[in-house]
């Protein structure tokens, strides 16, 4: 059995992408596959398997030597299983840059595209049979498309993106700003969570000037609800970094609406970076950033010490 998986802290792109590859596996390649997590889905994942009655992966904490596997949404070893180098990976799928550091049995498919979303990729992959795949196949792509390119927000998304999202929409009856608003409306519902679970919801990890940072990003259509919380957030800083051998951790609370991101400024370190890489001058405790949505194109590439 094949187990697909995506990286840990899973989204929305990272919980689906996993279910949409496993049914092509097993329907299409008529190769037995199940797909599994690592770790519990954000709000917004939560609600895209309620939405079209999917059952939760399970959830893995390692793999063992000789496991077939395919990784889709990561090819970063930091956000994989410690044991991915004794499993046998099979197949990459992914939208992000190359890191390097995975190392396989025999030569594999790697597919690594300049789109918003893994789906995306999966939809071009998957060829004719798209058109065969049930509602809910379709279903999950598009939820992942959306979520990733924050209904075509974001600057990762690409006219491709767009077209089969629409093109998915089309087929399913669905209308993209009502379905969008329910989706972001999940995903902005966290009021059932601890502060190091939001700390640790969706962050990756980043070395910069000799220090780890954990660059954290929550996406919310009500930013006000994570701004009043900035106190405590900040006080679990420290503990979330030092239980992931971190250094710093960045906070960034994207306004999906206002296209904004508010980093959080817990203190000189974090100050520095943000006057340094976004060229604004940081007077409190947060600093507004405009336009600033994308951790993969505007928040990772820009951040200097």
């Amino acid at each position: 059995m094949i187990k697909v998986f995506g990286h840990t802290a899973p989204d929305t792109d990272s919980t689906g992408s996993p279910i949409v590859w496993a049914w092509y596996l097993n329907e299409v390649r008529k190769t037995p596959a199940e797909a599994v997590l690592q770790g519990e889905p954000n709000t917004e994942a939560a609600w895209m398997l309620s939405r079209w009655d999917l059952p939760k992966p399970a959830m893995i904490s390692d793999v063992a030597a000789g496991d077939k596997c395919v990784i889709v949404d990561t090819n970063n070893p930091a956000e994989l299983p410690a044991s991915i180098n004794d499993a046998d990976v099979l197949e990459i799928i992914d939208h992000h840059m190359l890191v390097g550091g995975i190392k396989t049995r025999s030569p594999i498919n790697i597919t690594i595209r300049p789109l918003a979303c893994t789906a995306t990729i999966m939809h071009d992959l998957m060829g004719d049979a798209v058109a065969g795949a049930p509602d809910w196949v379709k279903g999950a792509m598009l939820t992942c498309i959306l979520s990733d390119t924050l209904e075509f927000r974001s600057p990762t998304t690409t006219d491709h993106d767009r077209a089969v999202a629409e093109k998915l929409a089309a087929e399913l009856g669905i209308d993209i700003p009502e379905y969008a608003a329910e989706m972001f409306a999940a995903k902005s519902d966290v009021s059932a969570f601890a502060d190091d679970a939001l700390l640790k919801m969706d962050s990756k990890e980043y070395e910069l000037g000799g220090k780890q940072l954990r660059v954290s990003v929550l996406e919310t259509t009500a930013p006000q609800v994570l701004l009043d919380r900035k106190d405590s957030l900040m006080a679990a800083m420290p503990g979330v970094a030092a239980a992931d051998g971190a250094d710093e951790v960045l906070l960034f609370i994207v306004d999906i609406l206002r296209e904004e991101a508010t980093l959080l400024v817990p203190n000189e370190f974090v100050k520095s970076v943000a006057e340094r890489s976004f060229g604004v001058t940081v007077t409190g405790d947060t600093v507004v950033l405009p336009g600033v949505v994308s951790r993969k194109k505007q928040i990772i590439p820009v951040l200097a010490v």
